[in-house]
């Protein structure tokens, strides 16, 4: 009987020790999945801060871009009030802290879409435009933002896609929810067509 109460006792900490050992293993893990998920999202946010960096020169420049087009053109209001409205919609939601991800991309995508329609309209009907130096110098400057602008999407987009997969996936989808951490947008282009930079220039 001895003998059997040893080996019950033996057998009770065997077990003891394994639960201790999984409730141990399953704390680290949960530790380094929610700071791993932390330093995703750290990275989506510098990633992110980045790109708007490019896309603040961006706004500064249209201005002056818009302005001197209208020396040109200056019959046609409606294509630069709609650049206008489009860049003052993208900074409004660049500064306003109830716009979600999905709105200042939506924002972004429409100023590319006007400002695209501008360019080209501006090329195919003033051409012009071509001899004047500030025009030139500040297409040189757009179609450097727009390549900046890209390259920053592209890496963005990169981390994106591993903050999402790790909110996903299961078993870090656990950590996760009770962060309440949840799947972000990519910056993508809608139209095949704005997957180029705009090219601006006359040469």
């Amino acid at each position: 009987m001895q003998f059997l109460s040893l080996s019950s006792g033996a057998i009770g900490g065997i077990i003891g020790g394994v639960v201790g050992f999984i409730v141990i293993v399953c704390i680290i893990w949960y530790i380094t999945t929610h700071n791993s998920l932390i330093s995703l999202k750290n990275d989506v946010e510098e990633a992110f801060s980045a790109m708007d960096v490019h896309m603040k020169k961006r706004y500064d420049l249209i201005p002056n871009l818009v302005s001197t087009c209208k020396g040109y053109a200056k019959h046609e209001s409606e294509t630069f009030t709609r650049v206008t409205e489009a860049r003052n919609a993208a900074m409004a939601a660049r500064g306003s802290a109830a716009s979600s991800d999905i709105d200042r991309i939506s924002a972004e995508r429409e100023l590319s879409s006007s400002l695209r329609t501008l360019l080209t309209f501006v090329q195919e009907q003033y051409p012009q435009l071509k001899a004047d130096s500030q025009f030139n110098n500040l297409s040189r400057q757009l179609e450097q933002i727009e390549e900046e602008i890209a390259r920053s999407r592209k890496y963005y987009n990169a981390k994106i896609k591993m903050f999402n997969n790790k909110v996903e996936k299961f078993p870090s989808s656990i950590v996760a929810g009770r962060m309440k951490l949840e799947r972000k947008p990519s910056f993508e282009i809608d139209d095949a067509a704005e997957r180029v930079a705009p090219k601006v220039s006359f040469d």
